[in-house]
């Protein structure tokens, strides 16, 4: 179950940056900052996944 949310964090990190770079691409702010939030949702999963592994550990 931790490995399925560890790569949703990773998949939601790698979509941010592909929308936040084509949203830079084209000039396109609000594409770029849902990226930034979707970069940073990811980011936030994966440190919250990590946290647990260390405590459950």
């Amino acid at each position: 179950m931790a490995g399925n949310k560890k790569a949703k964090g990773k998949v939601e990190q790698v979509k941010g940056k592909a929308k936040e770079a084509v949203g830079r691409t084209i000039g396109n702010e609000r594409m770029e900052a849902e990226g930034r939030m979707e970069g940073a949702r990811g980011d936030a999963r994966q440190a919250k996944e990590k946290a647990k592994d260390v405590f459950k550990h």
